[in-house]
Formats: structure tokens, sequence, C-alpha cells
């Protein structure tokens, strides 16, 4: 493929732009979920400490939350962009599923950041553990619907593929009517073929489509995951430098029970999301495992190296069986291999073969550590193991590349597709063949194509590949800029460490409306920050 291909540097500027971006959304996702924890236990205990771990933490939150708001706001413009066919194809859909996403859940989650960042003095525990609890909703509402309409791209549902209709006009630039006064409308053609859309039929069928819930609950598990073990990390390298010890230990061990009941979980949720893929997507998984001819009995591949042009191994470690006992639970049940696709519907192989290697790796990982570490801080020797602590300092290295490695074996194996076709199959779920014996996919209402959109389909016509180029150097210029800041920043933090504890919240009669007014009604510890004002001196706005 020639290097200047618009759909190429466009797939690369999209993957460059994500994989930013998701550095952010799963650090605040699994962030918030042990605030929540920090600010339920202070409420129990009162112990100031608490709420000393829930500050620092909060600041931190607060400026991963900043930066992937920045980087996200270049998605939603890339897909007009660089992917108008794309954004035609899908707009019905996307526009509620993402419209919900900013009107449920991200209005949500950055409203009440205000008052967990800014209310420590000017609102209650309780309402501020309640700003808390809302902030943590808020990232996991807004996650389930970029999950729900990025799984109805996977496996679409509750929606058909119709041609896009258009306005007639006169040579007047009139729109023209028929006789009974309505519209004329005709297939909208961009040289030579016809514009198609999805539109949506059954909107909580798409919603619920049927990977939904296997992907949302996976994804937020690596949230989960990834967030926990950035917090063991810093914790890890206090606990390592003796400074902040009592801090470093309380979030540590909240942090740790979160990180690994995830792990376990995530391990489970990935064999059932596998099993998910093989019945709509079996390509997909043929790719991640590099089966590239049907097979019984067929082998689960630890690791190798697959020689595409030769439909073969170059060399590999196999288990014999097992990949067909985890499809099927059967060990005799065959398994579809990349044979049954036409040549030009088949995925790549290596990057979704690796990639998949590597989340895999890595959540062996997290399950051994995590298990190990709970059985320490249970026998009470835990934090004096400095090896154990160095393992999780760098431990947030491999969360980030389980998460990335994750969603890129996802996107890149369902390619030639941007949106997946559905399987055709009969009453039996078999699927079924066309006339060359290649598993066949559905086609639209009028029969001319298939109801999917290839990824080379989905590009914008009129944009040159060198604007996408010159786009993709400034999106990384600015890329490195706003990560070397991001870094900065966060050291900034980590090297201040958190406040002394103070003795607790502010009394507040205003509740939430302090917040806004910036005043107390009570005076007390918590006004201790707060500007003096002299008794003969008016205050100043």
């Amino acid at each position: 493929m020639d290097f200047l291909d618009v759909v190429l540097l466009s797939r690369i500027q999209f993957a460059l732009t994500i994989m930013f971006h998701y550095l952010f959304p799963p650090l605040t996702i699994g962030m918030g979920v042990v605030l929540v924890y920090l600010g339920g236990m202070y409420l129990r205990t009162k112990d100031p400490a608490y709420r000393q771990a829930q500050k620092f933490w909060t600041r931190v939150f607060a400026l991963n939350f900043a930066i992937g708001v920045a980087s996200g706001i270049v998605m939603e413009f890339q897909f007009g962009t660089n992917w108008a066919a794309y954004s035609r194809f899908v707009g019905d859909v996307f526009g509620s599923a993402l419209a919900a996403e900013g009107i449920f859940a991200f209005f949500l989650e950055s409203g009440f950041l205000a008052v967990l960042v800014f209310g420590w003095n000017r609102v209650g525990p309780k309402m501020h553990f309640f700003s808390t609890l809302m902030v943590a909703l808020g990232s996991i509402f807004s996650s389930i619907w970029i999950v729900v309409a990025n799984s109805w791209q996977q496996t679409p549902a509750g929606s058909h593929v119709v041609p896009m209709m258009r306005n007639v006009l006169d040579e007047n630039g009139h729109v023209m009517r028929d006789d009974a006064g309505s519209i004329i409308t005709e297939p909208w053609v961009i040289d030579g073929t016809p514009v198609m859309r999805a539109e949506v039929t059954d909107f909580w069928a798409m919603v619920l489509n049927p990977s939904t819930a296997h992907r949302l609950t996976h994804v937020l598990l690596g949230c989960f995951i990834m967030g926990a073990f950035f917090i063991l990390s810093i914790c890890a390298w206090y606990i390592l430098k003796n400074k902040h010890v009592d801090f470093a230990r309380r979030s540590f061990a909240g942090a740790l029970i979160l990180a690994t009941v995830s792990s376990v979980a995530i391990a489970i949720s990935g064999h059932f999301q596998a099993q998910n893929v093989y019945h709509y997507q079996p390509a997909k998984l043929a790719a991640f495992e590099g089966l590239f001819e049907t097979e019984t009995n067929a082998e689960l591949q630890i690791i190798g190296w697959p020689d595409v042009e030769n439909q073969n191994w170059a060399w590999n470690i196999e288990i014999p069986g097992l990949l067909s006992f985890l499809v099927h639970e059967d060990f005799n049940e065959p398994v579809l291999g990349l044979n049954e696709f036409r040549p030009e519907h088949r995925p790549p192989v290596i990057i979704p073969f690796f990639t998949y290697r590597m989340m895999l790796g890595a959540g062996v990982f997290f399950v051994i550590l995590g298990l190990y570490s709970c059985w320490r801080l249970y026998r009470g020797n835990l934090y004096e193991s400095r090896w154990l602590m160095w393992l999780f300092v760098i431990s947030v290295l491999p969360a980030v590349v389980a998460n990335q490695a994750g969603w890129i074996a996802a996107e890149v194996g369902r390619q030639p597709w941007i949106v997946h076709p559905t399987i055709e199959r009969d009453a039996q779920g078999t699927p079924l063949r066309d006339p060359d014996g290649y598993i066949r996919y559905e086609r639209t209402d009028d029969g001319s194509r298939i109801a999917g959109l290839r990824t080379d389909d989905g590009v914008s016509k009129v944009v040159a590949a060198e604007q996408v180029l010159f786009s993709i150097i400034m999106f990384l210029v600015i890329y490195l800029l706003l990560g070397a800041i991001w870094l900065y920043v966060l050291n900034r933090k980590i090297q201040a460490g958190p406040e002394p504890p103070d003795e607790g919240f502010g009394e507040s009669t205003g509740g939430l409306f302090d917040v806004f007014k910036g005043h107390q009604t009570k005076p007390g510890l918590a006004n201790a920050n707060l500007p003096r004002v002299s008794s003969d001196e008016e205050p100043k706005a």
C-alpha cells in the first residue's frame, strides 16, 4: 500500500488520537471507584487520614479528567473531517448514543466534579460523598454509551441499511414537490455509487446489541485495573521512599483489592467475550488465534509466529484441543478458520495475534501479582518486601499496555469492516454459504450490497493525503507537548505529596449552594484557608 494513501493515513491519525485519549478515561473511571471507597471510609470512621487520601487523589483525578476532555474533543471533529462517509452511514445510530452520553453522563460527571474538587470546605461530608459518587457514576455512564456505539459497529442490531435520500431541486435551486405537496426525494449518489445509511428501527435493540454487555463488562474491568494500578504505583513509590507512609498504605490497600478482584473478574469476562466474538465475528477470533484452516480439536496458541503468506506457522507453542474446548466447551467441536471467508473479507493476522497475547499476558501477570500481594497483606508483611513494591511501581505500564492492546486487537480484528456486517444464518443458527462455499453476510433490504461498511469506503472523498499527513504531524507535536505537560504536573503533585490531615469538613447549612456562594455559614477549622476580613472592613467581591 502506498504510504500517501488517504485510508492508511486516516487510520494512522485515528489510532494516534484515540490511543492518546484512551490513556485518561480508564484512569478517571478506575480512580473514581477508589475515591468512592476513600470517601465512604471517611464517612464511616471519621478518620482524617481517609479525607487526606481522597483530597490528594482528587487533585490527580482532576488533572487526568482535564487532559482526557481536551484530547477527546478531537475525536468527534475528525469523524467529520477524515471520515465523512462513515459519519453519514452511522449518523442515525451514533447521534442518539452520543447525545445520551453528553446529556446524561458528561454533564453529570463534570457538574459534580466542581463540588468534588472545590467543595471540601463548602459542603458537608455527606454531600461531598454524594458528589464523589456522582462523578464516579458519570464516568461509568459515559463509557456505557461509547461502548454501546462501538459494540453496534461490531454486532449491529436494531437497525437496517437503506439508501440516503436527498431533496430534488429545480433549475432555480428550489425544492420540488409533487401534486400532493410532498417534497420529492431521490437517492443520493456520489461518483455513481448510492450513499447508504444505517437507520435505527429499534432503539433498545441497538443499545442492547449482542456484544454490548460482554464488551462493557470487559472495558469497565480494564478501567478499574488501570486506575487501581496507577494508584498502586504511586503508593508503592512513597513506601519505598519512606514518605507519607500512612497515607500510602491506606490508599494501597483499597486499590489492591480493586485491582485483584477486577483482574480475576476480567479473566472470567474475557472467556465469555471470546465465545461471543466467535459466534458473531468468527473471522476475528481466527485472527486472534492464527487459525488459517477450520480445525476439529483446535489448538490454543500460547505464542508463535504466524506465516501469513503460506497460511502456516514459522514456529509456535500450542495446547491441543484447548481452543475448541474454550469456544464450544467440547474438545471435538470444529472451530472456523479464516479459510471460511472470502479473501477480501479476512482480517489481518499479525497485529491482532500479538496484541491479543499482550493483553492476555498482562492479565495473567495482574492475577498472580494481585493474589500473591493480597496474601502478603493478610499475613501483614506486604510492605516490607521491596522487590514487590518495585514491581508495583512499574505495574502501571502493563496496565496501560493491556488496555491499549485489547482495543487494538478488537479494532484491527474486525477489518476490513468499519461497521461489521451480520452473518446470515438458518433457523438452527448455522452460517449460510454463498455459491463459492464461503460464509455470507446479510445484505441490504434491496439486496444490492452487504449490510456493512468497509473501512476504505468510510473516508472523506475530498480530503487529500497530504492534508492528512500534515494533521498527523500537527497532532503528534501537540500530543507530545500535552503529554509532557501532564507528566510534569503529575510529577509535581507526586513530589509534593498529600496535605497534612485536617479535622474534617466544615459545617454548612447551605448545602450545594454554598459552593456557588463561596462562603461558610459557621466558622471553624474548615475556614482556615479562607481570606480573613477585619471587623471594620466590608468583604470585597
